[in-house]
């Protein structure tokens, strides 16, 4: 079985938190986050990521130089901009994402 890997990067501590949890209690997903873009940045470099959550709190320009970054170091990560909506639709819009990405 296939583990996807998540990055999610966001302003919000709690937030992130609760991100965090809600991805890795799934048993093939596994998420980390970030509430510094460099750091996540660095972390990315480092790993294959499938799929990058963007989370509340980013200002535009960097959420826009971020996900730039993101598809042209890794051009076949999905990126994702969740800013709520609770635990279902996180997971509809990410197995959606998912769908579509293994129909390629």
């Amino acid at each position: 079985m296939k583990i996807f890997e998540f990055l999610i990067l966001g302003k919000n501590e709690p937030i992130l938190a609760i991100l965090t949890r809600l991805v890795n209690a799934y048993e093939n997903w596994n998420a980390v986050s970030f509430n510094d873009e460099k750091t996540a940045q660095e972390y990315f470099l480092k790993n294959k990521i499938d799929i990058v959550l963007l989370s509340s709190g980013i200002e535009n320009d960097v959420e826009k130089d971020f996900t730039s970054f993101c598809l042209k170091e890794q051009p076949d990560v999905e990126v994702i901009e969740h800013f709520g909506g609770g635990s279902g639709l996180l997971k509809s819009e990410i197995e959606h994402r998912l769908f579509l990405k293994e129909k390629k």
